[in-house]
């Protein structure tokens, strides 16, 4: 089973939020989910990201494959980058 963490979408029409989740590759983009890790605001100015970092490099460290947006977003958080460094630490290890 790939488990994907990705975009949810919720809100009204023509005014998207997301909630960042994990959840099967297979299941559709708002179906069932795993667990939600945060929320996604690209209406806001600037815009809101709010993920609970230990959730997401505990899903990380187990092998979930972020979806090009949310690695994007990852990246710009610096969430990322921590990820990178634990995973160069333990290799070494």
């Amino acid at each position: 089973m790939s488990v994907k963490i990705r975009l949810m979408r919720m809100g009204k029409k023509k005014q998207p939020t997301y909630r960042v989740v994990v959840a099967d590759g297979r299941s559709p983009r708002d179906g069932r989910y795993i667990e939600i890790l945060g929320q996604y605001r690209p209406r806001e100015e600037p815009t809101h990201f709010a993920v609970n970092d230990e959730k997401v490099l505990g899903w990380l460290r187990q092998g979930a494959q972020p979806t090009d947006q949310v690695h994007r977003l990852l990246v710009n958080s610096g969430i990322w980058e921590q990820y990178e460094t634990d995973r160069k630490r333990e290799s070494r290890a």
